[in-house]
């Protein structure tokens, strides 16, 4: 399966204005997990998750296949960055105790992916993957997003987008599932922060490729009918899914013995 670079044109939009995941999420997880020394945050983009593992573990690595989604990442104490697939890592054989996986999972080659997560996380390791959804606002605000992102993007988004909006439900996760408390994500943002976040969407940038025109202004004009004073904060809700599963030391076994026993 080749590299599709969906994010590398909205680059700077997608680390200006992605939303940040719960901190709560990142707490539970290092509770879970069977020490708290390196993390692996995979398809890391620009790094908001791996700023979070960091208040956490002693080390993280941050692995993505775009240079230049990884070129807007922070530089942070602790963590390491490195540009290649989730599914051909540097990592060590059993040097991980989590695997974080955002907003990313339907890219991948997931029976190459899943391998690499037995041999490199330690028994009793975790792999978290979440995704979110369309974010919702307040009735009238929703309707003029829908219509942008199911009509006006419609055709531009990739097929792969349909597993995140089903919340990774139909792809195969062969882990111990963990039950977890629950997380939401929220925002207080104005309306410019909004647009800022619709432009990092790669069904925008896809659009304007296409259609050599900007799909923005006009959806910036309805949502500013609909809004009020632009400077009002409101608050943004995401649906948060996520899956947690637990590598056991049989898991372990098979890794091994599908790479010949090294």
């Amino acid at each position: 399966m080749s590299f599709k670079d969906y994010f590398t044109t909205p680059a700077d939009a997608y680390s200006r204005f992605r939303p940040r995941y719960p901190a709560g999420l990142f707490e539970w997880l290092a509770a879970q997990a069977p020490a708290r020394e390196r993390a692996w945050d995979s398809a890391t983009g620009n790094g908001q998750a791996a700023l979070d593992l960091a208040r956490h573990f002693a080390a993280v690595v941050a692995t993505d296949a775009s240079a230049r989604q990884i070129s807007h990442a922070p530089d942070l104490a602790g963590v390491e960055y490195a540009v290649c697939r989730s599914e051909a890592t540097p990592l060590a054989s059993a040097s991980v105790d989590v695997v974080f996986v955002a907003q990313a999972l339907h890219w991948f080659d997931l029976d190459a992916f899943h391998e690499d997560v037995r041999r490199v996380c330690r028994t009793g390791g975790l792999l978290a993957v979440c995704s979110y959804g369309l974010f919702r606002i307040a009735p009238a605000i929703d309707e003029v997003v829908n219509y942008f992102y199911a009509d006006t993007l419609g055709p531009y988004w990739p097929p792969e987008r349909r597993l995140v909006e089903t919340g990774y439900r139909d792809l195969p996760f062969p882990f111990a599932t963990i039950p977890h408390p629950g997380f939401s994500m929220t925002r207080a943002w104005h309306l410019g922060d909004l647009i800022g976040y619709l432009s990092s969407w790669s069904a925008v940038a896809r659009y304007r490729a296409r259609e050599n025109r900007d799909p923005l202004p006009d959806v910036a004009a309805a949502l500013a009918d609909v809004w009020g004073d632009p400077a009002d904060e409101r608050e943004i809700r995401w649906p948060l899914n996520l899956r947690v599963g637990k590598v056991d030391a049989e898991q372990k076994a098979t890794a091994r013995n599908e790479r010949g026993g090294s």
